[in-house]
């Protein structure tokens, strides 16, 4: 990469912003509107190949193929951009990929267009994730180990303050279409989806702008050999590092509880508790705007304790949030739960990749190849919670039981954490 100087104000900010662009997916296709439109849209009993699904499950399988292609092209993906210097090409390639597929999704208007909302939805799901392991590998280059929690926390609260920004304008055209001069009642998520894709495209051209440029010095030959070798080596180098296997282990269990709450919480909200519309605003609402108190918040508690302390905490109410949910039945403590979430949603995302970066030995070298790894188990942790709780809402007909088995892999998380050694997680 060409050569900057570390802790560099407009180039945290720029990375920041990323998180401020690609956001807008992150809460108004896979959490807020996209859901809630795909369950009403479509038929609650879809038939594929002579076996029934709910279309609640259809999404969750959704969710899991998506990041099972993610998972197998990361590690490829992200060697090739440490030998050939094309850490922002690829961020590049991803964030077209997903924006696009948004704009796509502007088309799809139910049980006709089934396949091509499934597709878009697919795809828009990989351009963003495909996108993050870039991201995320920019950290450890541009500012120093002190500020690890610090930045990292800064891209989270921005991604939550510019998603929930645009969430309201989409809101706003949904519940009084009329001011727009809207009267079909599709119409309004359908603009919203679009607004998504401008979005993410447009900001990210900033953070494009001012991120170091790539090396286009490195050789360019075989990249897809040298990728798999880049591998590899860091494969060979984590064998070594005991306690940051262990913290990878703790991070996959606890990430497929997680992000499978994410993405199904308001297909949860409506289904189970019968949530309207308005009630699903205000919820999501709840999430994005605790969650930005929420990441610097367990910053802070990791400054004056530790991260392990940190992560313990919060996997301690993500567990909970679980078993709340099972036996939840009245609205008001729903949204009671909805606050946990947020103040734990960003803070142990934050602090599980600040967390990784200080225990890598080799900050400099090789760090998106590092943070393959990290990015492909947070993905097939994606595969196994959103699968999981797809079948077993299938088999049941009853989400609560899926909500249930979640807590599971945050107890499993929670063990595993706590057999490293706490000077190994400052």
């Amino acid at each position: 990469m060409t050569s900057f100087e570390k802790n560099d104000k407009k180039i945290i900010n720029a990375w920041a912003l990323f998180d401020w662009a690609n956001s807008a997916y992150a809460l108004v296709i896979s959490t807020a509107i996209f859901p809630v439109y795909f369950i009403k849209f479509t038929p609650d009993v879809i038939e594929l190949g002579g076996i029934s699904f709910s279309n609640s499950s259809l999404y969750s399988f959704a969710v899991a193929f998506s990041y099972i292609i993610i998972a197998f092209l990361s590690p490829i993906l992200s060697g090739m951009a440490d030998y050939g210097g094309r850490k922002k090409f690829f961020l590049q390639i991803f964030t077209l990929i997903g924006s696009i597929s948004c704009l796509l999704l502007y088309f799809f208007k139910g049980e006709p267009q089934l396949w091509l909302g499934t597709s878009a939805f697919i795809l828009a799901t990989i351009g963003f994730a495909g996108g993050i392991v870039f991201y995320n590998a920019y950290l450890p280059l541009i500012v120093t180990e002190d500020r690890y929690d610090q930045v990292s926390a800064k891209g989270f609260a921005m991604g939550y303050l510019g998603s929930v920004i645009l969430l309201i304008v989409i809101l706003v055209m949904i519940q009084r279409p009329g001011w727009f001069g809207i009267s079909d009642p599709q119409l309004p998520a359908r603009l919203g989806f679009l607004m998504v894709g401008l979005w993410w495209l447009g900001f990210a051209q900033i953070t494009f702008k001012y991120l170091p440029k790539d090396d286009k010095t490195k050789s360019t030959e075989n990249l897809v050999t040298k990728g798999f070798e880049e591998i590899k080596m860091v494969f060979g180098k984590l064998k070594h590092q005991p306690w940051l296997k262990r913290f990878l282990l703790a991070f996959f269990f606890y990430s497929a509880g997680v992000q499978t709450v994410i993405y199904l919480a308001t297909v949860f909200a409506e289904k189970e508790l019968s949530f309207e519309s308005s009630e699903l605003i205000l919820l999501v609402l709840i999430l994005q705007l605790v969650g930005i108190g929420g990441a610097y918040f367990f910053a802070f508690v990791s400054k004056i304790t530790s991260n392990k302390i940190s992560i313990t905490i919060m996997l301690i109410i993500w567990i909970v949030i679980c078993v709340g949910a099972f036996f939840t039945h009245g609205k008001m403590l729903f949204y009671f739960l909805a606050a946990l979430v947020g103040m734990v949603m960003g803070g142990i995302q934050a602090i599980s990749r600040s967390t990784y970066s200080k225990m890598l030995e080799d900050k400099e070298k090789d760090t998106t190849s590092y943070f393959s790894f990290y990015d492909v188990l947070y993905k097939v942790a994606i595969v196994a919670g959103t699968f999981l709780f797809g079948i077993v809402d299938n088999i049941t007909g009853n989400m609560r039981y899926s909500v249930l088995v979640l807590a599971g892999f945050f107890i499993m998380g929670l063990i595993v954490l706590n057999t490293i050694n706490s000077k190994e997680i400052s």
